[in-house]
């Protein structure tokens, strides 16, 4: 193949990435969006200490609508219903109806249990890990800014904070390259918090546009290291020791260990061996479960109608706990999803701001960096005077 060849071919390659980025750029939900899905997951998360009656109303976030669109769960009642049917049409009993009381499919089912409950234990871990590391991101610039607003001037501090608020967003937004992706862009989240607080100057943004945001942990990691060139900056002018210095900047090391935390965790999501394995024993206990009761309810004159509801309803149950168990475990693999179960990520950012800013302009800091400020100028001043008075030649009586 000719080298000419081979430059088209890596042409036509990089246009057509680059067209595909612009495609899901494009149907990433824009912040008004992602306010909404805000608002409801907050609405879940209040809803787990109603009464019973009350939750047993909702639809939205529940597993009833997994189950309603899951065809599994329609395959396994239509085949009960279809034997049940004909089970009251005939009037004697078929020889071959009594093969089903040789068979034990409650083994299958024990052992199907035991991975779900498993499967969905593990996601559980992996949820509550991923929600600790976010949580982790923000009270490590919280532990930076208590330390920089009594510490650095507050030019020196708005600026570390800043920087620090904005590779949290940045980090955020960079998910969007690993795992099943992230709704939140550079445009439609990291520009609106950027507008509004003015966490990055024009002339930093771009510095940084060399970066692909959307599909990149890159920015991320550039704007911890301005984090640690700004820490050490006010050391070298003598406004924080080392010892203060080396806290911060291990303050700003764990902030990106947990980022990275959260970005190995997307990266690696349970085995699809474990996940196929689990969906494969269900799409064949299901079934044969339905089989099973459906041949043990009875045939001809031993039909009743309420014994064929009643046992329609436990084949109906038994579709709810498998079905509703592999979608739990399911739903919590990617906790940085678009999902109303998903982590709220808009309140960990929009909390950290709230309380930095709270931080960075508390009203004591402000009193005791104008009482510094002052007892400064007046040792200033008292060593002029004593230069002066030196300096002044005594007179002879």
């Amino acid at each position: 193949m000719s080298t000419k060849r081979i430059s088209d071919l890596a042409q036509s390659f990089s246009v057509h990435e680059s067209v595909q980025k612009k495609k899901v750029q494009s149907t990433r939900p824009e912040f008004e969006e992602l306010k909404d899905i805000e608002r409801i997951r907050r609405e879940l998360l209040l809803r787990a200490e109603l009464p019973f009656w009350r939750i047993l109303l909702f639809w939205k976030g529940t597993c009833l609508k997994e189950i309603s669109t899951d065809l599994l769960v329609w395959l396994t009642m239509a085949i009960y219903v279809a034997i049940r049917i004909y089970a009251n049409s005939v009037d004697i009993v078929p020889e071959y109806s009594s093969l089903a009381e040789k068979t034990n499919i409650g083994i299958l089912g024990g052992f199907l249990s035991f991975f779900l409950v498993l499967f969905v234990n593990q996601t559980n871990g992996r949820f509550l890990d991923m929600y600790g590391f976010s949580k982790a991101c923000s009270g490590r610039i919280q532990d930076v800014a208590g330390l920089a607003t009594t510490q650095l001037p507050p030019e020196l501090g708005k600026q570390l904070i800043n920087h620090f608020n904005a590779a949290q967003i940045a980090g955020y937004v960079g998910i969007n390259c690993i795992g099943h992706g992230s709704p939140y862009s550079k445009a439609h989240f990291f520009n609106v918090y950027n507008t509004k607080h003015g966490l990055l100057t024009p002339e930093e943004m771009q510095l940084l546009e060399h970066h692909d945001w959307d599909n990149s942990g890159l920015c991320m990691k550039e704007l911890c290291t301005w984090c640690q060139d700004d820490i050490s900056e006010a050391r070298r002018l003598g406004h924080i020791d080392t010892i203060q210095e080396q806290y911060m900047q291990t303050r700003v090391l764990d902030f990106r260990a947990a980022m990275d935390g959260m970005y190995d965790y997307s990266d690696q999501p349970p085995h699809f061996f474990y996940i196929h394995f689990l969906v494969l024993l269900s799409a064949l206990y299901l079934p044969l479960f339905a089989i099973d009761v459906a041949f043990a309810t009875g045939w001809g004159d031993e039909c009743y109608l309420g014994l064929d509801i009643l046992n329609g309803i436990i084949v109906f149950l038994q579709c709810i706990f498998v079905v509703g168990l592999r979608a739990l475990g399911t739903k919590m693999i990617d906790p940085y999803g678009d999902d109303f179960e998903d982590l709220s990520v808009i309140l960990y950012v929009e909390a950290t701001l709230e309380i930095c800013d709270a931080i960075m302009n508390s009203k004591k800091s402000s009193i005791m960096n104008s009482r510094k400020a002052a007892a400064k100028n007046r040792v200033v001043v008292s060593g002029s005077v004593s230069s002066t008075l030196e300096a002044v030649p005594e007179t002879s009586a």
